[in-house]
């Protein structure tokens, strides 16, 4: 199965650019179709409200040319560091294995990223097809901008086999499309294997990855993510790994499913 989700916004300065209530917690959601009914079966498990009920919502990295401080830099809303330290992070045991984010390192993991990216399950979703170097800019706006937005492997027993984003939402483009709260983290995902799709590992390390956030980021309530609605198996994952669906958003490149886990 793959999660992906989307690259930095292309069209940052797009017309939504209404500033959200910081206490207000309501967007209007309209579901339809596959998603509504897959929804609803996982709310009616759950005891959560049933689809079509307002909720909150929230996500896209800074795109390049809105960089302030290195990496590590120090956080408007208080701290030394927009995520917390994340190299510094614990690995998480998780039924599948031993599984750790390590900060993405251009000249040695741009190779296997590049080929993920050209897959065509991920490509349908991500974008970022094409030359090794498409990829190294994706990556370099990230790692070069000012720690708002961390890329990571995602190493299994120390085999790598995912990449991820986490990045400050709040501080993000995407906090003009919804309710955005002080020191909200988003996540992206893709699971690069073939092998690896389609047998719940996502929802695992989904969940994994969720504790570490909440784990190691005290002042974050919420884990948010913002995947396209035709990726119905993207949806189903983190609602399997204990996110709500909040609301469907429109973002510049994609219509979303805006997806969260409180603390």
């Amino acid at each position: 199965m793959e999660l992906p989700a989307p690259h930095p916004s292309r069209a940052a300065d797009s017309g939504r650019d209404q500033v959200a209530d910081p206490e207000a917690d309501t967007v209007d959601v309209d579901l339809s179709g596959g998603l509504a009914a897959l929804v609803a079966e996982r709310n009616a498990g759950a005891g959560a409200p049933p689809a079509g009920a307002p909720g909150s919502g929230n996500r896209c990295p800074a795109p390049a040319g809105t960089r302030a401080e290195p990496f590590g830099g120090r956080d408007p809303l208080g701290g030394s560091d927009l995520l917390d330290d994340l190299p510094g992070w614990a690995a998480a045991h998780t039924a599948a294995g031993t599984f750790q984010l390590v900060p993405v390192r251009l000249e040695r993991d741009l190779p296997l990223i590049a080929a993920w990216m050209n897959d065509p399950a991920v490509a349908a979703f991500w974008d970022l097809a094409g030359p090794v170097g498409t990829t190294a800019s994706h990556l370099r706006a990230q790692l070069d901008g000012d720690g708002r937005s961390a890329p990571c492997l995602g190493v299994l027993d120390g085999v790598p086999m995912s990449y991820w984003e986490v990045y400050r939402a709040d501080l993000d483009p995407l906090a003009r499309h919804y309710p955005a709260r002080p020191h909200d983290t988003g996540v992206h995902l893709l699971v690069g294997g073939v092998t690896d799709r389609g047998r719940g590992l996502g929802t695992t390390l989904l969940r994994a990855v969720g504790d570490l956030v909440l784990a190691h980021r005290p002042s974050c309530r919420r884990v948010l993510a913002e995947p396209d609605l035709r990726n119905v198996p993207s949806v189903a994952a983190f609602l399997g790994a204990g996110f709500r669906f909040s609301a469907e958003v429109d973002l510049p490149d994609k219509r979303a499913a805006l997806m969260i886990r409180d603390r």
